[in-house]
């Protein structure tokens, strides 16, 4: 089949999220298409040229009105900028909770002053509440609010940013257990890690220390990102090509939602090599569609 898929990157990663010999560019190459590495804001790419997914776009949340308005003039695109629109403000989780999913409790708050009496809510029994950015990425942002002098390093209140944010309870099991995601394509749970923060971290990315492993998908991951995937597409009207669903455990026992990727979540293709394949194939089926 010929066509073109052009995935969409950033200057920071020319070459996308291709690691050494797993590579999306080969999987997809290996069904004849004709695809390549761009860099989302390259204005002299030809992005009607064929399909775009977004794939490695990890500067949208200090572009984002650059990103969507970039994105609202794609003629055909994996998922969709109104997707992304949604997505990139983290107020979803509530909209999410409200329909009925699990997820890792959660208030927006607009104004600093407001921040205190949110602390002091989510903080419950526990005694950390985590502060982010609506608009953030990587983890960057995250701020531990746990009532010590200094707090843990690099997450201290020192380093809040301007907001809006989201406030949320700190969840132990984050340090213990983990946090778990499940990919989710064409509709369907096809696989699962687990990640854990180094000490004195709770963010779980390997630029802060945190370390991830390959797992077998669960019945239990599997059913909440089925659960969080169609709660998500009936609140948007429309269907969502891919998703990463990340989870963390609560005191409770309850596995609940933490994270919706639904814009740009990497594919974990150094743990999961088997992904390239399974996004080509989603590819495929898009193409065939059309």
């Amino acid at each position: 089949m010929s066509a073109r898929i052009l995935l969409a990157t950033c200057a920071a990663l020319p070459h996308g999220e291709d690691w050494g010999a797993v590579s999306l560019v080969d999987a997809l190459a290996r069904r004849g298409l004709d695809v390549s590495w761009e860099r989302w804001d390259d204005p002299a790419v030809d992005w009607a040229s064929g399909l775009v997914a977004v794939r490695a776009t990890w500067d949208y949340d200090t572009r984002l009105a650059e990103f969507l308005a970039w994105a609202r003039t794609l003629p055909w695109l994996l998922n969709s900028a109104a997707a992304f629109e949604w997505n990139t403000d983290k107020a979803y989780l509530i909209a999410l909770a409200d329909a009925g999913v699990p997820v890792v409790p959660t208030v927006s708050v607009e104004d600093e002053l407001e921040l205190p009496s949110a602390i002091a809510e989510m903080s419950g029994a526990s005694p950390s509440a985590v502060v982010k950015p609506r608009v953030g990425a990587g983890g960057r942002g995250v701020v531990v609010f746990d009532g010590s002098e200094g707090g843990p390093p690099g997450l201290d209140e020192s380093t809040l940013e301007p907001g809006p944010w989201v406030v949320q309870p700190l969840v132990e099991s984050v340090r213990t257990e983990g946090e778990y995601s499940v990919f989710v394509l064409d509709d369907q749970p096809v696989s699962m890690v687990r990640k854990l923060p180094s000490a004195e971290e709770i963010r779980v990315h390997e630029e802060y220390g945190g370390q991830t492993q390959p797992i077998e998908l669960t019945p239990e991951g599997a059913d909440l990102a089925r659960r969080a995937v169609r709660a998500a597409e009936e609140l948007l009207g429309e269907r969502l090509d891919y998703a990463r669903v990340d989870a963390l455990r609560l005191a409770d026992g309850t596995l609940a939602l933490s994270e919706l990727e639904v814009t740009e979540p990497g594919l974990y293709l150094d743990q999961l090599p088997e992904n390239a394949d399974r996004f080509a194939d989603l590819v495929l089926a898009r193409l065939r569609a059309r």
